[in-house]
C-alpha cells in the first residue's frame, strides 16, 4: 500500500492509510500592497494519492492412494464340500476443501481518505491595473489492485478386488462365491474471493 500526500508547503508520505486519516493541513497565501500594475498570484495545491495492491496465490494438494483385497477361498478335494465364500473388498475417500481470500479491508482503508485541506488566498491593496488571482486545486487518486490465485489439485487412486472362490475335485461339490468389490470417492471444493 503506498499513499503520497503533497502540499504546496512540502510533501508528507505515510506507510499506512490509517495514518493518514485526518491528515489535512491548512494552505494559505497572500500579496498585499504590490503596487499598481502587477501580477499577483496565489496558489495552493493538494494531491493525495493512495495504492492498494494485493497478491494472493493459495494452493492445495491432495492425494489419495487405496488397495483393498480379499484373500481367496477354497473347498478342495473334499468327498463333500461345503461353500467357498470369499469376502468384500471396499474403498472410499471423501474431500472437502474450502479456499477463501478476503481483501475487503485493504479496499476499506483506502477508501477512507483524509478531508481536503483549507486552502485560502487572498491579493489586498495591489494597487490600480493590478493582475490578482487565487487559484486552489485539491486532487485525490485511489487506485486498487487485487490479484488471486487459487488452485486445488486432488487426485484419488483405488483398487478392489475381491479374492477368488473354489470348489473342485470333490464328491459332492458344494458353492463357490466372491465378495463384492467397490470403491466410493466425494469430492467438495468451495473458493470464496471477496475484494
Amino acid at each position: 500500500m503506498k499513499i503520497k500526500r503533497t502540499l504546496s508547503a512540502g510533501v508528507a508520505s505515510l506507510g499506512l492509510v490509517v495514518g493518514l486519516s485526518g491528515f489535512a493541513g491548512a494552505m494559505s497565501g497572500s500579496n498585499t500592497t504590490t503596487g499598481p500594475d502587477s501580477h499577483n498570484i496565489v496558489k495552493n495545491k493538494s494531491k493525495t494519492w493512495v495504492k492498494v495492491k494485493n497478491n494472493n496465490n493459495v494452493s492445495a494438494s491432495n492425494s489419495n492412494s487405496q488397495s483393498a483385497n480379499s484373500g481367496p477361498a477354497a473347498a478342495v478335494h473334499n468327498t463333500t464340500a461345503g461353500g467357498a465364500t470369499s469376502g468384500a473388498a471396499a474403498n472410499a475417500n471423501s474431500l472437502s476443501a474450502s479456499l477463501s481470500v478476503d481483501n475487503s479491508g485493504a479496499g476499506e482503508a483506502a477508501m477512507d481518505m483524509p478531508a481536503a485541506s483549507d486552502s485560502m488566498g487572498t491579493n489586498s491593496n495591489t494597487g490600480p491595473d493590478s493582475v490578482n488571482v487565487v487559484k486552489n486545486t485539491t486532487e485525490t487518486s485511489v487506485r486498487v489492485t487485487n490479484n488471486n490465485n487459487l488452485s486445488l489439485s486432488n487426485s484419488n487412486s483405488q483398487s478392489a478386488s475381491s479374492g477368488s472362490a473354489t470348489v473342485e475335485d470333490n464328491t459332492t461339490g458344494g458353492s463357490a462365491t466372491s465378495g463384492n468389490a467397490s470403491n466410493t470417492n466425494a469430492t467438495t471444493i468451495n473458493f470464496s474471493v471477496t475484494n
